[in-house]
């Protein structure tokens, strides 16, 4: 199927790995022009085709650093995918009292006032081209006790500020919509030194074991993670023209581990 998306351009933030970098080689894959945002750049990213950006999306300052350079890569931005996060990582399931005041800044700034910051810098450009957001929350935000607080947290928010944002925006021909992943079989649960581990090691259980069990635990029907390339390809789906008459709409994909409707 033609999704009309070649020859556009894409900013994808949080790109070195996972769904970011699955979501790069989709729309690479379209014949989009990707630029691709990391803090670092592996070697994967660097042979995906798209331009890779080192930049700091925590920051204040490195949201507005990579849309102007973005910008002089390839002109005007077409679709800009919030996807970059981070802060679940190993050594975070003691509960709301393990977490101080620094670990809340800084969960919120890279997975909530990244994606503020980035779609602030870039809405000029998406107004003038009719452009669309898509940003990569977690079905956390909708169950928010099934993982760190800080980072559950911080999801809502994001799928909160997508709908605002898509209602503010809509009648001015920019979309944006929310798709908001379960367990996805990424670095976050299969490495070593991950949440996935720490969380193992806090049940008793080897990483081995968690993984087996956790489709079943978490009440996904389908009996297995979510794979990155399932992600990426709702959020090309997405971002394309076929879905000029989606907006402001949260998908979950997590194997139906949600059941309420």
């Amino acid at each position: 199927m033609d999704l009309g998306l070649k020859g556009r351009t894409a900013v994808v933030t949080g790109a070195s790995r996972g769904i970011g970098l699955a979501i790069v080689s989709a729309l690479a894959e379209e014949g989009v022009n990707v630029v691709a945002a990391a803090r670092t750049v592996p070697p994967a990213l660097r042979e995906s085709g798209a331009i890779p950006i080192a930049v700091d999306l925590s920051t204040a300052e490195g949201p507005v650093e990579l849309i102007a350079r973005a910008l002089e890569e390839v002109g005007e931005i077409d679709v800009l995918v919030n996807n970059v996060g981070g802060g679940d990582g190993g050594g975070q399931v003691s509960g709301f009292l393990g977490f101080d005041d620094a670990d809340w800044l800084a969960v919120h700034s890279l997975n909530f006032l990244a994606a503020v910051r980035t779609t602030r810098a870039a809405m000029p450009s998406l107004l003038r081209r009719g452009g669309a957001v898509v940003n990569i929350s977690s079905n956390g935000a909708r169950m928010p006790h099934a993982g760190p607080v800080t980072y559950t947290t911080a999801k809502a928010a994001l799928t909160a500020f997508g709908k605002a944002v898509a209602e503010e925006f809509g009648p001015q021909g920019v979309r944006l919509n929310t798709v908001s992943p379960g367990p996805v079989r990424t670095a976050l649960w299969e490495d070593p030194e991950g949440y996935g581990a720490a969380l193992a090691a806090s049940m008793g259980l080897s990483l081995e074991q968690l993984l087996a069990g956790l489709p079943g635990a978490t009440g996904m029907t389908t009996g297995r993670l979510v794979e990155p390339a399932e992600v990426a390809a709702l959020v090309t789906y997405l971002a394309s023209p076929l879905a000029a008459s989606v907006t402001g709409a949260d998908f979950v994909i997590d194997g139906g581990a949600i059941k309420t409707v």
